[in-house]
Formats: C-alpha cells, sequence, structure tokens
C-alpha cells in the first residue's frame, strides 16, 4: 500500500512537472508570435528604410510609387511607371504577396470581378512579398501563372509603401476614386460579391457628384 502511494505520488509530481513545461512552452510561443506581429506592424508603419515623407500625387492625397509590371502592359501601356500615371480613374489597388495563403485563396474573385469591370474601374495587384517576407518576385509570377491571372500586376521598390498605404495585414485593398481619395480600406481577403459592392458604392458616388 505504501508503494502505491509511493508511485501515486511520483506520477502526480511527473504530470505537474510535464503541465509547467507546457505553460511556459505556449507562453514562450505566444510571447514569440506577439512579438513577431507587433515587428511586422512598426516595420509597416514605419516604411524602414525611408522615414521621410511620401511622395504624394499633386491634386491627391495618395502616395507616388514605381511600379514593375509583371504583366498588363497592353492596358497600361508601358512596363515600368508610376503610379501617378494611372490616376484620374477609379482604382482597386491590392497589395498582395506570392506566399500569402488569403492572397491565393481570393486571386479567383479579383480575376471574375476584373472580368466584369474591365472599362469600369482599374484593379491593379502590387506584390509587397520582399517587404513582408512572404516571397519574392518569382513566387508571385509562380502565383499569377498557377492560378492564370490576367489583370494587370506587378512590384515597387519602394519599401515605404506599407506605410503610406496602411498595409498592416495581407491581403490590403484600397479603393481609390478619381479625384484620388480613398474612398475605402479593407484589410483581408475580399470575395467577388464584397468587391462589387464596395466599388458600385464608390462609382455611385462619383456619378452622383457630378451630376
Amino acid at each position: 500500500m505504501a508503494k502505491a502511494k509511493v508511485n501515486r505520488r511520483v506520477s502526480e509530481s511527473a504530470a505537474r512537472a510535464t503541465a509547467q513545461r507546457r505553460r511556459r512552452n505556449l507562453l514562450w510561443s505566444g510571447g514569440i508570435v506577439i512579438l513577431a506581429v507587433a515587428l511586422i506592424a512598426v516595420v509597416a508603419a514605419l516604411g524602414l528604410p525611408g522615414l521621410g515623407a511620401p511622395d504624394v500625387i499633386p491634386g491627391t492625397s495618395q502616395a507616388n510609387f514605381d511600379i514593375s509590371l509583371y504583366q498588363g502592359e497592353d492596358e497600361l501601356g508601358s512596363n515600368e511607371l508610376d503610379f501617378a500615371q494611372l490616376q484620374g480613374q477609379p482604382i482597386v489597388l491590392n497589395f498582395w504577396a506570392g506566399l500569402c495563403p488569403p492572397c491565393r485563396a481570393e486571386m479567383p474573385d479579383l480575376q471574375r470581378f476584373y472580368d466584369e469591370y474591365s472599362g469600369d474601374v482599374l484593379l491593379l495587384g502590387v506584390d509587397v512579398g520582399r517587404f513582408s517576407g512572404l516571397g519574392s518576385r518569382r513566387d508571385a509570377q509562380n502565383l499569377l501563372d498557377e492560378l492564370g491571372i490576367t489583370y494587370p500586376a506587378g512590384s515597387t521598390n519602394k519599401r515605404s509603401i506599407m506605410r503610406d498605404y496602411q498595409v498592416l495585414s495581407m491581403p490590403t485593398t484600397v479603393f481609390i476614386d478619381s479625384k484620388g481619395g480613398v474612398f475605402r480600406r479593407w484589410s483581408g481577403a475580399l470575395n467577388r460579391d464584397t468587391l462589387g459592392q464596395i466599388t458600385d458604392q464608390m462609382l455611385a458616388q462619383e456619378a452622383a457628384a457630378a451630376q
């Protein structure tokens, strides 16, 4: 009987020690995750390197940036251009990355949206994988090819774009009206219906303002 009690106490002590180790590991892992998220937010907010004020497009509230297209030259007129050259029309600006699972999930809906709204609004995908740790330019191009995406998409060398457009999660989509004002900013994946609803609201507002 005494031996059984001793064995039980030893087992209980071992179980408590295991539980304590698990709690410490969970706390440690949780701290790592929180620190990583905070670091991403700080880097995005600061737009490191390049802490100066953004190069704002005249007559708008939007920061200018260079674009090197992966595809869409026929539609936009050049492989290399500045975002300022696209102003004067409604734009749906989608920030994404080649190794971003939510970006992959929403791309077919973006393609359907593009097929339906081409001519009414410009859809432009901007790969920020290098700045978010979610893939290289090659990863981005491979994803476009794999999914059969045809809307204009490319990358930029301007790291501060993460700060300038408040890209704090992936993907992020910014709806910009013809005057360069932000109509809506959406963090996270979008589906075709939501894309259409927000765009219809933006176009309706522009039509009402023009009357």
